[in-house]
Protein backbone atom coordinates (compact mmCIF):
# COMPACT_ATOMS: atom_id res chain seq x y z
CA UNK A 1 0.00 0.00 0.00
CA UNK A 2 1.85 2.98 -0.90
CA UNK A 3 -0.17 6.47 -0.81
CA UNK A 4 0.23 9.53 -2.30
CA UNK A 5 1.76 11.86 0.15
CA UNK A 6 2.06 15.39 0.38
CA UNK A 7 1.44 17.07 3.21
CA UNK A 8 4.42 19.12 5.23
CA UNK A 9 4.05 16.40 8.12
CA UNK A 10 3.40 12.83 6.08
CA UNK A 11 6.29 12.77 3.57
CA UNK A 12 7.43 9.54 1.40
CA UNK A 13 10.65 9.36 3.58
CA UNK A 14 8.64 8.98 6.90
CA UNK A 15 5.99 6.15 5.54
CA UNK A 16 6.67 2.98 6.69
CA UNK A 17 5.00 -0.53 5.26
CA UNK A 18 5.27 -3.70 6.64
CA UNK A 19 3.41 -7.16 5.37
CA UNK A 20 3.13 -8.32 9.11
CA UNK A 21 3.49 -6.68 12.39
CA UNK A 22 2.65 -7.28 16.13
CA UNK A 23 1.49 -3.85 16.06
CA UNK A 24 1.94 -0.80 14.22
CA UNK A 25 1.96 1.26 17.81
CA UNK A 26 4.34 -0.95 19.10
CA UNK A 27 6.53 -0.31 16.02
CA UNK A 28 5.97 3.51 16.00
CA UNK A 29 7.31 3.49 19.69
CA UNK A 30 10.61 1.65 18.45
CA UNK A 31 11.17 4.33 15.97
CA UNK A 32 10.09 7.47 18.01
CA UNK A 33 12.70 6.08 20.99
CA UNK A 34 15.27 5.61 17.99
CA UNK A 35 14.32 9.54 17.23
CA UNK A 36 12.03 9.33 14.04
CA UNK A 37 10.19 12.67 13.16
CA UNK A 38 6.95 14.20 13.81
CA UNK A 39 5.41 12.64 11.05
CA UNK A 40 6.40 8.96 11.24
CA UNK A 41 3.77 6.66 9.96
CA UNK A 42 3.35 3.40 10.24
CA UNK A 43 1.16 0.72 8.21
CA UNK A 44 0.57 -3.12 8.81
CA UNK A 45 -0.84 -4.93 6.40
CA UNK A 46 -1.96 -7.49 8.87
CA UNK A 47 -1.00 -7.30 12.62
CA UNK A 48 -0.33 -10.53 15.23
CA UNK A 49 -1.20 -8.77 18.48
CA UNK A 50 -3.42 -5.46 16.47
CA UNK A 51 -4.92 -3.63 20.07
CA UNK A 52 -7.66 -1.77 20.81
CA UNK A 53 -8.49 0.28 23.89
CA UNK A 54 -8.14 -1.14 27.42
CA UNK A 55 -6.04 -3.65 26.28
CA UNK A 56 -8.89 -5.61 24.11
CA UNK A 57 -7.26 -7.31 20.55
CA UNK A 58 -8.06 -6.16 17.85
CA UNK A 59 -9.01 -8.41 14.79
CA UNK A 60 -6.41 -7.51 11.73
CA UNK A 61 -6.69 -9.72 8.97
CA UNK A 62 -4.89 -8.98 5.52
CA UNK A 63 -5.60 -7.27 2.41
CA UNK A 64 -8.64 -5.53 3.45
CA UNK A 65 -8.83 -2.70 6.42
CA UNK A 66 -6.37 -0.29 7.68
CA UNK A 67 -4.12 -0.42 10.64
CA UNK A 68 -1.68 2.55 10.67
CA UNK A 69 -0.39 4.94 13.75
CA UNK A 70 1.23 8.60 13.14
CA UNK A 71 3.91 9.59 15.51
CA UNK A 72 3.63 13.06 16.89
CA UNK A 73 6.02 15.14 18.85
CA UNK A 74 3.11 17.65 20.56
CA UNK A 75 4.34 20.61 22.67
CA UNK A 76 1.44 19.67 24.98
CA UNK A 77 1.29 18.89 28.46
CA UNK A 78 0.99 15.17 29.01
CA UNK A 79 -2.68 15.49 30.43
CA UNK A 80 -3.55 17.03 27.51
CA UNK A 81 -2.33 14.08 25.02
CA UNK A 82 -5.90 12.20 25.47
CA UNK A 83 -7.04 15.02 23.49
CA UNK A 84 -5.72 13.89 20.36
CA UNK A 85 -8.01 11.22 19.99
CA UNK A 86 -10.52 13.22 19.81
CA UNK A 87 -8.84 14.93 17.08
CA UNK A 88 -8.11 12.22 15.32
CA UNK A 89 -11.91 11.00 15.74
CA UNK A 90 -12.62 14.03 13.94
CA UNK A 91 -9.73 13.18 11.42
CA UNK A 92 -11.69 9.77 10.64
CA UNK A 93 -15.07 11.35 10.46
CA UNK A 94 -14.51 13.97 8.01
CA UNK A 95 -12.76 11.59 5.93
CA UNK A 96 -15.78 8.84 5.85
CA UNK A 97 -17.56 12.20 4.85
CA UNK A 98 -15.48 12.65 2.05
CA UNK A 99 -15.63 9.16 0.74
CA UNK A 100 -19.36 9.58 0.83
CA UNK A 101 -19.95 7.68 3.94
CA UNK A 102 -23.27 8.60 5.32
CA UNK A 103 -24.59 8.17 8.65
CA UNK A 104 -21.16 8.11 10.58
CA UNK A 105 -21.22 9.30 14.25
CA UNK A 106 -18.17 9.85 16.89
CA UNK A 107 -18.65 7.65 20.10
CA UNK A 108 -16.41 8.86 23.47
CA UNK A 109 -13.88 8.86 23.38
CA UNK A 110 -12.06 6.78 20.54
CA UNK A 111 -15.11 5.24 18.47
CA UNK A 112 -16.32 5.83 14.72
CA UNK A 113 -19.61 4.37 14.25
CA UNK A 114 -21.71 3.52 10.89
CA UNK A 115 -25.48 2.50 11.71
CA UNK A 116 -24.91 1.94 15.52
CA UNK A 117 -21.78 -0.02 14.80
CA UNK A 118 -18.12 0.45 15.31
CA UNK A 119 -16.45 1.08 12.18
CA UNK A 120 -12.75 2.09 13.73
CA UNK A 121 -11.20 3.09 16.59
CA UNK A 122 -8.28 4.92 17.80
CA UNK A 123 -5.66 4.27 20.35
CA UNK A 124 -3.53 6.94 21.57
CA UNK A 125 -0.40 5.76 23.84
CA UNK A 126 2.28 8.62 25.07
CA UNK A 127 5.60 8.74 25.92
CA UNK A 128 6.11 11.84 28.85
CA UNK A 129 8.58 12.65 31.47
CA UNK A 130 6.70 14.84 34.00
CA UNK A 131 4.33 17.12 32.36
CA UNK A 132 6.36 16.58 29.35
CA UNK A 133 5.20 14.87 26.38
CA UNK A 134 8.23 13.31 24.36
CA UNK A 135 6.04 11.79 22.40
CA UNK A 136 2.36 10.79 21.13
CA UNK A 137 1.23 7.47 19.24
CA UNK A 138 -2.30 7.90 18.08
CA UNK A 139 -2.60 4.53 16.18
CA UNK A 140 -6.28 4.07 13.67
CA UNK A 141 -7.75 0.69 13.04
CA UNK A 142 -10.46 0.96 10.54
CA UNK A 143 -12.61 -1.93 9.12
CA UNK A 144 -12.96 -0.69 5.25
CA UNK A 145 -13.97 -3.32 2.87
CA UNK A 146 -14.87 -7.06 4.09
CA UNK A 147 -18.14 -7.97 5.37
CA UNK A 148 -19.48 -9.69 8.18
CA UNK A 149 -17.92 -13.06 8.24
CA UNK A 150 -14.30 -11.13 8.03
CA UNK A 151 -15.17 -10.58 11.38
CA UNK A 152 -14.77 -12.60 14.60
CA UNK A 153 -18.11 -14.67 15.34
CA UNK A 154 -18.28 -12.31 18.88
CA UNK A 155 -17.67 -9.26 16.89
CA UNK A 156 -20.23 -9.83 14.20
CA UNK A 157 -23.44 -8.12 15.94
CA UNK A 158 -20.78 -4.78 16.86
CA UNK A 159 -18.74 -4.14 14.47
CA UNK A 160 -19.06 -2.98 10.31
CA UNK A 161 -17.19 -2.08 7.14
CA UNK A 162 -17.11 1.49 5.37
CA UNK A 163 -17.93 -0.09 2.36
CA UNK A 164 -20.79 -1.68 3.51
CA UNK A 165 -22.94 1.60 3.09
CA UNK A 166 -21.36 2.12 -0.34
CA UNK A 167 -21.61 0.60 -4.03
CA UNK A 168 -17.80 0.12 -4.85
CA UNK A 169 -14.97 -1.06 -1.90
CA UNK A 170 -12.27 1.34 -0.54
CA UNK A 171 -9.14 2.08 -2.47
CA UNK A 172 -7.05 1.27 0.78
CA UNK A 173 -4.14 4.08 -0.19
CA UNK A 174 -6.34 6.71 -1.13
CA UNK A 175 -8.34 6.49 1.98
CA UNK A 176 -4.46 6.49 4.32
CA UNK A 177 -3.89 9.49 2.14
CA UNK A 178 -7.40 11.22 2.89
CA UNK A 179 -7.30 10.36 6.28
CA UNK A 180 -3.92 12.37 6.81
CA UNK A 181 -4.61 15.13 4.95
CA UNK A 182 -7.54 15.49 7.20
CA UNK A 183 -5.16 14.92 9.96
CA UNK A 184 -2.85 17.54 9.29
CA UNK A 185 -6.15 19.77 9.34
CA UNK A 186 -7.36 19.16 12.51
CA UNK A 187 -4.07 18.78 13.75
CA UNK A 188 -3.24 22.35 12.75
CA UNK A 189 -5.98 24.09 14.26
CA UNK A 190 -5.72 22.09 17.96
CA UNK A 191 -2.06 23.52 17.18
CA UNK A 192 -2.84 27.13 16.86
CA UNK A 193 -6.75 27.37 18.30
CA UNK A 194 -6.94 24.86 21.21
CA UNK A 195 -8.87 22.15 22.09
CA UNK A 196 -12.07 24.33 23.18
CA UNK A 197 -13.61 24.81 19.23
CA UNK A 198 -12.58 21.20 18.14
CA UNK A 199 -14.80 19.81 21.47
CA UNK A 200 -17.64 21.58 20.18
CA UNK A 201 -17.30 20.20 16.59
CA UNK A 202 -16.75 16.69 17.74
CA UNK A 203 -19.65 16.58 19.92
CA UNK A 204 -21.86 17.83 16.72
CA UNK A 205 -20.19 15.13 14.63
CA UNK A 206 -20.73 12.70 17.77
CA UNK A 207 -24.58 14.20 18.52
CA UNK A 208 -23.24 14.14 22.15
CA UNK A 209 -25.51 16.37 24.14
CA UNK A 210 -28.80 14.99 25.77
CA UNK A 211 -27.43 11.31 24.55
CA UNK A 212 -28.87 9.01 27.11
CA UNK A 213 -25.56 6.58 28.07
CA UNK A 214 -24.87 3.87 30.59
CA UNK A 215 -20.96 4.19 31.80
CA UNK A 216 -19.15 1.09 32.85
CA UNK A 217 -16.17 1.68 35.25
CA UNK A 218 -13.83 -0.66 37.01
CA UNK A 219 -15.55 0.17 40.41
CA UNK A 220 -19.10 -0.34 39.20
CA UNK A 221 -21.93 1.06 36.05
CA UNK A 222 -24.44 4.06 35.72
CA UNK A 223 -27.31 5.43 33.24
CA UNK A 224 -27.04 9.06 32.81
CA UNK A 225 -27.26 12.39 30.36
CA UNK A 226 -24.22 13.26 28.19
CA UNK A 227 -24.10 16.95 29.23
CA UNK A 228 -20.50 17.79 27.04
CA UNK A 229 -16.74 17.63 27.08
CA UNK A 230 -14.67 19.31 29.72
CA UNK A 231 -11.61 21.35 28.80
CA UNK A 232 -9.29 17.98 29.16
CA UNK A 233 -11.47 15.74 27.01
CA UNK A 234 -13.72 14.08 29.57
CA UNK A 235 -17.10 13.52 29.29
CA UNK A 236 -19.54 14.83 32.09
CA UNK A 237 -22.77 12.60 32.59
CA UNK A 238 -25.55 13.73 34.95
CA UNK A 239 -27.01 11.36 36.71
CA UNK A 240 -30.07 10.60 37.64
CA UNK A 241 -30.06 12.55 41.17
CA UNK A 242 -28.64 15.43 38.92
CA UNK A 243 -24.77 14.88 39.99
CA UNK A 244 -22.01 15.65 37.60
CA UNK A 245 -19.76 13.12 36.91
CA UNK A 246 -16.47 13.43 35.35
CA UNK A 247 -15.98 10.51 33.08
CA UNK A 248 -11.82 10.36 33.03
CA UNK A 249 -11.76 6.13 31.12
CA UNK A 250 -14.43 3.88 31.25
CA UNK A 251 -16.97 2.27 28.61
CA UNK A 252 -19.76 4.14 26.83
CA UNK A 253 -22.98 2.60 25.99
CA UNK A 254 -25.30 4.61 23.76
CA UNK A 255 -29.07 4.35 24.93
CA UNK A 256 -30.63 6.81 22.84
CA UNK A 257 -31.84 10.39 23.29
CA UNK A 258 -32.54 12.16 26.40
Amino acid sequence: MAPLLTGKRFRPERYHYYPLLDSSNQQAALLAQQGADEGTVVVAEQQSQGRGRLGRPWSSPAGINLYCSLLLRPAIAARHAAQLTLVAGLALWHTAQEWGVQGCELKWPNDLLLQGRKAAGILTEMRAEGEKTQYVIVGIGVNLNGGRTDLPPELQAQAIHLAEALPAPIERSRFLAALLQQWETWYDRYQTSGFAPLATLWQQAARLPGRRVQIRLAEGSFAGEAVTLDADGCLLVKRGDGMLTRVVAGDVTLLGEG
